[in-house]
């Protein structure tokens, strides 16, 4: 039995891998937002103060006509050099204004031709981006209209069709004449509008592509940063008190010997008695390196009052059991630390190099293999999951990205040493498995150092790039996709495992005897994956997936990860069903 240590904050992984990191995250470059100033001013002057007082007007809310054009020049910016297919600032504008439709179902966007008699709506939809075909009247100027019911309430010449600065313009004097006119976008509000605006753009896109307004992008770039302190403390309910449901080992609450199953009796005196869970979690957060008083009663026990200081805690996204003479590192998602947690805990079941065995076999090691459970993970962090790779692999290519921007154009390469001494390495997979987590499937079976058990992955290859908006916004905007080491294409068609568990029971039974007898039952699925080449079309992914259909994990999937584990001959059969690097070409 493998008894896990906690981690230590100030371990780092060991060096023995050598990357070359980028942050994808890109600061849109726009100046300063400027004041608001109001796009509805209707009143009187000069009229007689009324002689019996009477209730103030409600004032009508207004929309920051220059921040508005500040966030469309700053996203249209952006956008044009970053998506995966080119469009133009005409592209995005007119897609993105069917937004006011979807606010008011009573305004409509139209396009008018000097030919045409009256407004007509563009083919495909309110505001489907027409290609022009070149003949005399196609070239004369169209008009964008905005209409109420039948009325038209804005009119103006279509600019070039790349010309950002005109676009924006005319984007928010459209939106400025809807607004006065539309009590239903007003009551919506200014963000709403815009909201809307990119809601419609990014539908045309892919479905990764969003925007995220000023309060949910600030909430989602603590996230992402941890700049909020905390102590380290999950909390759950029981009856009317708050007990302590996990405690982060990276945190000063674990350094301070709080446990789990405690009471948390008050937060800087306050009582957390008949409090909600989030509320009193809100209290344990606040500013790195502020203090925090809490009250802690272990059952039976007297309160005891403990002073924390506030640090920034990364998540636990490993945790490490055992299962017999199997080491099982379960990771739920890929954030900063993530790499770090699964070193440190390699780390404990290895043998350490010395001067007289630098290269320690397998057999030497504390584990007789490693299962890595990715079932659920959703992804995160690209790069952790190319570092995880590094830690498993010797050398080789993890991930590619390609992307029409050059600077999303990748090659994630990794050397420096297989911290494992070449132990086992089982990979759980399910339906849920997507981005980072499919990143590292795909390139622990491509170079034959894994065997993936499960079934079809959710198949999301695709990697977004962060522009910070004036207005505290965010785009998220995909601008590349992820290529395995063989050459195929995440997006779509996912990771296709060694074992399938969801075809049934007799089917893995069946699996599972031809791979101790040297054979694969599931070697043609696999190779045809691995033969895919971007554009793959949508019949073709289903075809393909429909060998291992995406499913829920179960425990068949464990029960698969022991008996391969403990069969030398089935875990190298399952490993060489995967065709070799040389005889795929890599695109």
């Amino acid at each position: 039995m493998i008894h896990f240590m906690p981690r230590s904050r100030e371990a780092a992984c060991r060096p023995a891998l050598c990357l070359a990191f980028c942050m994808f995250i890109l600061i849109a470059p726009t100046g300063p937002a400027k004041a608001q100033t109001s796009a509805n001013t209707a009143g009187t002057a000069g009229q007689a103060a009324p002689a019996i007082s009477a209730a103030a007007p409600v004032p009508q809310p207004s929309l920051s006509v220059s921040l508005t054009r500040e966030v469309l020049v700053a996203a249209l910016g952006f956008l044009e050099p970053r998506t995966l297919e080119a469009h133009s600032a005409r592209d995005f504008c007119l897609w993105g204004l069917d937004g006011l439709t979807a606010i008011d179902p009573t305004l409509s966007v139209t396009e008018t031709r000097p030919e045409v008699s009256g407004p007509t709506p563009s083919p495909g939809g309110a505001m489907a981006a027409e290609k022009t075909s070149g003949d005399a009247s196609a070239q004369a100027p169209t008009m964008l209209n905005v209409l109420q019911g039948q009325t038209v309430v804005f009119s103006r010449i279509m600019p070039a069709a790349d010309s950002n600065g005109a676009w924006a313009d005319l984007v928010t004097a459209a939106m400025q004449a809807a607004w006065q006119h539309s009590a239903t976008l007003r009551e919506a509000g200014s963000e709403a509008l815009l909201q809307g605006f990119f809601d419609e753009l990014f539908n045309h896109l892919d479905p990764y592509s969003r925007y995220l307004g000023p309060s949910p992008a600030s909430s989602d770039r603590t996230r992402r940063t941890g700049n909020t302190g905390t102590v380290g403390l999950s909390l759950g309910q029981s009856g009317r008190m708050i007990v302590i449901t996990a405690v982060n080992a990276n945190g000063p609450a674990w350094e301070a010997g709080v446990d789990t199953g405690e009471r948390l009796v008050s937060v800087n005196g306050r009582s957390t008695r008949g409090q909600d869970v989030t509320t009193v979690q809100g209290w344990l957060e606040g500013d790195e390196h502020t203090s925090v008083t809490l009250g802690i009663a272990a059952k039976g026990h007297r309160t005891t009052t403990l002073r924390l200081e506030r640090t920034q805690v990364p998540p636990e996204t490993v945790f490490a059991s055992t299962d017999g003479p199997f080491t099982v590192l379960r990771v739920t998602s890929f954030s900063t630390q993530t790499a770090e947690e699964i070193s440190q805990y390699i780390d404990q079941v290895v043998d350490e190099p010395t001067p007289d065995t630098p290269a320690p076999s397998a057999s030497k090691n504390k584990t007789a293999g490693i299962i890595l459970d990715l079932r659920g993970d959703r992804g995160g962090v690209l790069q952790q999951a190319v570092t995880t790779a590094a830690l498993l692999l010797d050398h080789g290519v993890a991930v590619t990205t390609h992307g029409r921007n050059p600077l999303a154009n990748h090659i994630w390469a990794v050397q420096g040493g297989d911290m494992t001494n070449g132990t086992p390495v089982v990979i759980l997979v399910d339906g849920r498995t997507a981005s980072a987590a499919e990143i590292l499937a795909s390139a622990l079976a491509d170079h034959r150092r894994a065997v993936v058990i499960g079934s079809e992955t959710l198949g999301k290859g695709l990697v977004q790039v962060i522009g910070q908006m004036p207005n505290g916004g965010e785009l998220f905007v995909t601008w590349s996709r992820n290529q395995a080491p063989l050459g195929w294409p995440i997006q779509g068609l996912g990771v296709m495992p060694q074992v399938c568990t969801s075809l049934g029971a007799e089917s893995l039974q069946a699996q599972l005897s031809a791979l101790k007898q040297g054979n694969t039952l599931q070697g043609e699925a696999v190779r045809l994956a691995r033969a895919a080449r971007y554009p793959v079309p949508v019949t073709k992914i289903l075809d393909i997936r429909k060998h291992c259909p995406a499913a829920i994990g179960s425990d068949a999937d464990m029960d698969a990860a022991r008996v391969l584990l403990s069969s030398p001959a089935a875990y190298r059969a399952a490993l060489e069903s995967v065709p070799d690097e040389n005889s795929a070409p890599i695109h």
